[in-house]
């Protein structure tokens, strides 16, 4: 008698281990049916966009970024050190808000009133994105890099997310999220306008500072020691 309970008790796990691998398989084919359908996880990203112009105060500084190609070669893109901006745009092919993003680089019209900033489309790497997709999504000409390293480098907490690199000074002028390319070139607009200004300042201030010791050495303006090869203090015309 126990040995008949025992053998029904066997039975009824085997079934029951069976019932659930067939369930988790189930789920497993539904999710990559939906992935490949275009469904995609929800963005956490705020949906009017937030950006903070001016350098970040983390651990995470500007970097170069390296990774594959979407033809698997290896890549490298220079960041810091360069004469110009750098808009790194991360997103992914698993991010709901990114949609509207992928659509209008394939209309080709995104960052035309910053000609100065370069643009790098930034995804994961090949084991967290749909290659097939990330083929049909990434338009010519638009420069991007598979680099999940680079997403932990530069602390990227959600997708859609933007990071405006300096490269001439090697420092991070501001970063955040926005939902649409128009937002994007408002918030980094306003982030370079705000560097600049303080920049600016920063100048100036340092101007004064020249000017006030000038002045307490006797220097002021026309005197013949500003102007030299010249017979007087005044400014040649």
């Amino acid at each position: 008698m126990m040995t008949a309970v025992l053998i029904i008790e066997a039975v009824a796990i085997v079934l029951l281990a069976v019932l659930v691998i067939g369930l988790l398989r189930s789920h497993a084919e539904i999710l990559r049916a939906l992935h490949d359908l275009g469904v995609r996880e929800p963005s956490t990203a705020p949906a009017n966009g937030t950006f903070e112009p001016r350098p970040r105060t983390s651990d995470h500084g500007a970097t170069d970024v390296a990774g594959l190609s979407l033809a698997g070669s290896a890549v490298h893109i220079g960041i810091t050190g360069a004469n110009h901006s750098t808009m790194l745009a991360f997103l992914s092919t698993t991010c709901s808000a990114c949609v509207g993003l992928w659509e209008g680089l394939g209309a080709g019209d995104v960052l035309t009133d910053l000609p100065d900033v370069r643009l790098v489309v930034v995804t994961k790497g090949p084991e967290a994105e749909s290659q097939s997709q990330l083929e049909d999504l990434a338009p010519d000409g638009v420069t991007l890099i598979q680099s999940t390293e680079a997403w932990e480098a530069y602390g990227v907490p959600v997708s859609p997310y933007f990071v405006l690199v300096d490269g001439s000074t090697d420092t991070i002028v501001g970063s955040g999220s926005a939902g649409s390319w128009s937002q994007v070139t408002s918030l980094l607009g306003q982030a370079l306008n705000d560097a600049r200004a303080a920049n600016g300042s920063a100048v100036a201030n340092d101007e004064f500072v020249a000017d006030a010791e000038l002045r307490k050495a006797g220097i002021g303006p026309g005197h013949p020691s500003l102007y030299p090869g010249t017979d007087s203090g005044r400014e040649p015309d």
